[in-house]
């Protein structure tokens, strides 16, 4: 959970603010309210899952290459790939 105390001590809420981010917390219980984590957590799991089907238990051996896919991948929400929104 988001509401842990280890995310919400002092050094998480130190660290959030040297790197200028912050830390975003759902409603307990209610974890929908985060549409855009449930959205990449949809779209990761269906990846996986073919994964899973195409290569079976030598799957795990393939997950870099669904990160790097999916890293690398045009996103409508912020319109670019997450690799290149981040990186440049």
């Amino acid at each position: 959970s988001d509401r842990d105390p280890r995310f919400a001590s002092n050094f998480w809420r130190s660290l959030q603010n040297a790197l200028g981010t912050r830390l975003d917390t759902g409603t307990a219980y209610h974890p929908e309210t985060d549409g855009q984590s449930e959205r990449t957590i949809q779209t990761l799991e269906v990846m996986l899952r073919a994964c899973a089907i195409d290569f079976g238990k030598g799957c795990v051996n393939h997950f870099p290459l669904v990160e790097f896919s999916y890293s690398n991948s045009y996103h409508a929400s912020i319109k670019a790939a997450p690799f290149e929104a981040l990186y440049g």
